[in-house]
């Protein structure tokens, strides 16, 4: 068997960060690519712990719903735990959403720094027991002001963002970051601890051949849907590929190309995924890498939430899958 080679000059997630932030914010105060490094850490720490879920006993419910009024898992709790220590102790923050919370948390005012972070610590969890793929999402806006936090700080639009991305805990970790220069991956390396970068410049194809969807609740879609979906089943048939764990269908998508729906239904009528820290995350990502997010009436980074857990119908991936999604809804809403 060869020898396996080892890289002496492998470009880890924080000397990718310190490199982007010498190119494109040369005289900035390194406050993001201190963030961007807790962030990292914690999602470090996330991926240990779902490893080691089974033997720890950390599958099973913790007892108690969250803010969106799911079963929370002792996994949720523990995630949540990491992402909110890890961001107060980077002194880069000054307010944190979570979806494990009901209210926004303020940090400590000798902590604080000038940015505010939303995140889902642990999505998909409802597959943790399973052992199917789960992830993380954040994204990180600005403070919009000078002087203290003031109500609705957080509440701000997707073209605020100044960068998201996502942790995917499969059959590797990998990290999917973007600054507003385009979209990377990076692996963790587990014999060295560090996430390498392995998938530079990260784009969408314009179309795929995978549509993505939980076909459970057609009788519940409006019949724009309904139809669009039925039209990818017809002629040169689009593959079928639903997880149920939006990072690992959103991620499929990225890599692949095709569109990812979910869309509002009659018992959720403004759909199920949270806007601040779901889909506007992903919206960011998707758009960086030359695809598209939508979410039927505007694209997702248009939207400005009024409340912290909002929710919004989404359908993102390929330019073309998703204009085509788009034209049946605009000729439905005509007729």
């Amino acid at each position: 068997m060869a020898q396996e080679t080892i890289d002496t000059n492998c470009m880890t997630l924080t000397r990718f960060i310190l490199a982007e932030q010498k190119k494109y914010a040369p005289h900035g105060t390194g406050d993001l690519t201190q963030l961007l490094s807790s962030l990292q850490s914690a999602c470090k720490a996330v991926s240990a712990a779902v490893r080691r879920a089974g033997i720890s006993q950390l599958f099973g419910v913790a007892g108690n719903t969250n803010a969106s009024g799911e079963e929370v898992k002792k996994l949720d709790v523990l995630a949540n735990d990491l992402f909110i220590n890890m961001l107060r102790s980077s002194y880069a923050a000054c307010l944190l959403v979570s979806e494990e919370n009901d209210n926004e948390i303020e940090v400590e005012t000798e902590r604080q720094g000038k940015y505010i972070v939303t995140f889902d610590p642990l999505d998909g969890s409802s597959n943790i027991d399973c052992l199917v793929s789960i992830g993380s999402i954040f994204s990180i806006f600005r403070k919009p002001h000078e002087g203290p936090l003031a109500p609705g700080d957080a509440l701000q639009s997707g073209r605020q963002i100044v960068a998201a991305g996502y942790a995917l805990y499969g059959s590797a970790t990998m990290m999917v970051i973007s600054t507003g220069h385009g979209v990377n991956g990076f692996m963790l390396d587990p014999s060295i601890g560090e996430f390498v970068l392995t998938d530079k410049n990260m784009t969408c194809k314009p179309r795929g051949k995978i549509y993505s969807i939980n076909e459970g609740y057609e009788e519940k879609w409006d019949p724009a849907i309904r139809e669009y979906v039925k039209s990818k089943k017809q002629g040169k048939a689009y593959g079928g590929r639903y997880i149920g764990s939006m990072v690992a269908d959103v991620h499929r998508t990225l890599k692949y190309g095709g569109i990812f729906m979910y869309p509002a239904t009659a018992d959720n009528p403004s759909g199920k995924l949270r806007v601040l820290y779901e889909c506007m995350p992903m919206a960011f990502i998707m758009e960086q890498a030359g695809g598209v997010a939508h979410t039927g009436e505007k694209p997702v980074l248009d939207f400005v939430p009024t409340k912290l857990h909002e929710r919004c119908p989404i359908y993102l991936g390929s330019k073309d899958d998703v204009e085509d999604l788009l034209e049946v809804i605009a000729k439905h809403k005509i007729a």
